[in-house]
């Protein structure tokens, strides 16, 4: 008889209605001695669960969970020897079920579970500490460059850019005119087509003895340009990014 017992999630016991049906040896058809058996007042959700098991014929057929004391009953309903012997195992059943040493085991064995889950998530919530932590860090870096640039308003030199990054301005020109931001015409850096009407320099006319010329300046926006291109072309940054790095 014990294949006549299974256990749900919660592993508590149950029978499936249609073995016990086969087992009590009914005669009629499964479906009309469950229906008559409700009528002893047996509740769905309390006493029994219906799902869809397969028939002989490989069809889907209704079928029950049952609990213990619903089977038992219906077992002694009967009023046959197969029938008083079946409540008489599940009685056995249900005995060794809420034995002490079983209901403790149980528990024992639930607590395993959830100790089991709870150092999952906690590992699953450390390495996602760990994944924000790192990316934190590595954008710490440009925040606080962006942040230094962003405390300037007025435009500046080439040369108080250049010195973020420990060259010379006649260096930062040069290698700006190579990536092909800038080009040298009449003395004065001008910023190509591609970059000219984004607002990333200023000019500014300057006269000496008569003779004049352009200066030309970069906006912040255009010191943060310069900065992301060279971080993303070349890999060059600011000093106190490099710095920040290493440590």
């Amino acid at each position: 008889m014990d294949e006549l017992i299974l256990y749900n999630n919660e592993n508590e016991p149950f029978i499936e209605g249609r073995a016990l049906h086969q087992a009590l040896g009914v005669k009629s058809s499964y479906r009309n001695w469950f229906s008559r058996a409700c009528e002893y007042g047996f509740e769905e959700g309390r006493d029994f669960r219906p799902f869809l098991g397969e028939s002989s014929g490989g069809h889907p057929a209704q079928n029950h969970q049952l609990t213990i004391d619903m089977a038992k009953e219906l077992s002694m309903l009967q009023r046959t020897e197969g029938g008083r012997q079946i409540r008489k195992y599940l009685i056995e059943v249900e005995k060794a079920w809420n034995d002490p040493e079983a209901v403790i085991a149980r528990a024992l064995a639930i607590s395993k579970k959830n100790i089991l889950e709870l150092q999952q998530k906690c590992s699953a919530l450390a390495l996602d500490c760990s994944i924000k932590d790192q990316l934190i860090t590595e954008m710490q870096p440009k925040a606080t460059y962006h942040d230094l640039v962003l405390k300037s308003k007025d435009p500046i030199p080439i040369t108080k850019i250049a010195k973020d990054y420990g060259i010379s301005g006649k260096k930062m020109n040069a290698l700006l005119h190579e990536l092909g931001v800038q080009f040298k015409q009449s003395g004065t850096w001008l910023l190509y087509a591609e970059y000219a009407t984004n607002g990333y320099t200023q000019s500014f006319t300057w006269e000496n003895n008569g003779h004049t010329g352009l200066h030309t300046y970069w906006t912040q926006a255009g010191r943060l340009f310069i900065y992301d291109f060279l971080k993303h072309k070349r890999g060059i940054l600011p000093i106190m990014e490099q710095t920040q790095k290493d440590g």
